[in-house]
């Protein structure tokens, strides 16, 4: 395996967990109710609960996607 195609795959992984980070944002501002009723079915959540937990499941996404994902591309990009 070469550093180029590492490099390449943590692109596209990047890319793509960017693009799942987006759709779970849109899908909670667009859908929101929708989606509260949904899993208050089968857990009780207040919305405020609701809110939190998915702003920081969404804040530790994209801080795996930073360390995980974006830093390796880039030092791969520096150094090759």
């Amino acid at each position: 395996m070469t550093i180029e195609l590492v490099r390449d795959v943590l692109g596209w992984c990047t890319l793509i967990n960017l693009g799942v980070l987006l759709w779970w944002f849109l899908f909670l501002s667009l859908a929101h109710d929708w989606t509260y009723r949904l899993h208050s079915k089968w857990l009780r959540l207040t919305v405020e609960q609701f809110n939190a937990i998915h702003y920081a499941g969404m804040a530790l996404f994209k801080i795996g996607i930073l360390f995980f994902n974006l830093v390796p591309y880039l030092a791969l990009r520096i150094v090759g």
